[in-house]
């Protein structure tokens, strides 16, 4: 099942875009086994967490000599790696990459930090806000004249983490199979979310975007692409950017262009937002929704968490699913002919550790030993 049958990857358990490149992997495919800390503690209930699906869990003390010997013989037989720790922790362990990749030659090893294994911040703590704050992310978004808003945490761990990662290790795996080599793949979110604001710069350098909050086409300026309030309380969004959309999107609103005036003047777009807004807060969303919805418009109600899985188009398509009585996003993106899969729930740390060593060429004697010495 999935385009990566065939791969194994051994995970060391992280947090956010780690375990997010893995969900995203095995969801292809990939048999991934996750190695847990043994003896840690859940905060929360892991067997509700959707980024852990698909994989099986081992837990080891790898401060114990045997747990360690225990990790390198599973990457012997690993194509890829996947860790998130600080830069350095992996190598204080004795699960560097020189060390990984002397025992494996054609490993792929991940890692995954917010800022890169080197560079003056290589060390310090963080988390999604400020990985994209360093590369112009965060400042670019939000209200004019008001705090930039963070954007949840999807664009430094998902976006320019956890996706960039997978996309690396996919590359250095397909280069691994006509060279016979692996390699380190060094992905750090601020490199990630760094790459997504390519577009952003080039309309900068184009002379299309102002280095102004609020005041250009994509980041909640432009009166056409932005979102409204309605009648009911709940919210629609338009994107009607290109001329032919916008025409369309005033012919099925009935304003016209004296209403608006220039929409291409930005000193005007703040009154422009308020002719908008007080249409669109004279009916209700769903009013909106059979007035414009397919159209040419651009346009889509803004969906809460528990109104998206039940909407028609992601009912039709499938876009969430269940597994086990667990609601969640169905794997993306989709193949036509090795069709992707959840290959089953998200395990408890350690759940799996009779059978997942004993695949992956542990003997009975060799699962006891390690049991005995407090290893496993």
């Amino acid at each position: 099942m999935g385009p990566l049958k065939g791969i194994r990857i051994v995970e060391f358990a992280g947090i956010g875009p780690g375990p997010f490149a893995a969900m995203m992997l095995a969801d292809m495919g990939a048999e991934i086994v996750r190695l847990d800390r043994k003896g840690a503690v859940p905060d929360r209930d892991l067997s509700k967490q959707v980024l852990h699906r698909g994989r099986r869990s081992i837990a080891l003390d790898l401060k114990k000599p045997e747990a360690v010997a225990a990790a390198l013989r599973l990457i012997e037989g690993a194509d890829a790696l996947i860790e998130g720790f600080r830069p350095g922790v992996m190598e204080r362990l004795g699960l560097g990459p020189d060390v990984c990749l002397a025992r494996n030659p054609r490993l792929v090893y991940g890692r995954m930090t917010g800022w890169g294994q080197d560079g003056p911040l290589a060390k310090a703590a963080g988390h999604d806000i400020n990985y994209i704050a360093l590369c112009g992310a965060l400042w670019s978004m939000g209200e004019a004249d008001r705090n930039p808003m963070p954007p949840l945490n999807l664009v430094g761990d998902f976006g320019g983490g956890g996706m960039v990662l997978a996309l690396g290790i996919l590359a250095a795996l397909l280069e691994a199979k006509g060279s016979g080599r692996g390699q380190v793949v060094d992905a750090a979110m601020t490199d990630g979310s760094a790459a997504l604001m390519g577009i952003i710069f080039g309309y900068q350098a184009m002379g299309r975007w102002f280095n102004r909050r609020g005041y250009n086409h994509l980041d909640g300026g432009a009166p056409y692409y932005n979102t409204y309030k309605c009648a009911d309380g709940k919210w629609i969004c338009i994107a009607s950017i290109e001329p032919q959309f916008y025409a369309e999107l005033l012919r099925l609103t009935g304003l016209t262009e004296a209403d608006l005036g220039d929409r291409e003047n930005r000193d005007d777009w703040p009154r422009q937002r308020q002719v908008f807004a007080d249409l669109f807060a004279t009916k209700t969303r769903d009013a909106w929704c059979a007035v414009m919805e397919g159209s040419e418009v651009c346009f889509a109600p803004v969906l809460d968490l528990e109104e998206a899985p039940h909407h028609a188009h992601n009912r039709a398509r499938n876009i969430f699913v269940e597994v086990d009585g667990l609601q969640q996003p169905a794997p993306a993106p989709r193949f036509s002919r090795t069709e992707s899969g959840i290959q089953g729930p998200p395990p408890l740390p350690g759940q799996h550790n009779d059978a997942a060593l004993a695949d992956w060429g542990f003997s009975g004697d060799e699962i006891a030993a390690l049991k005995a010495a407090g290893a496993v």
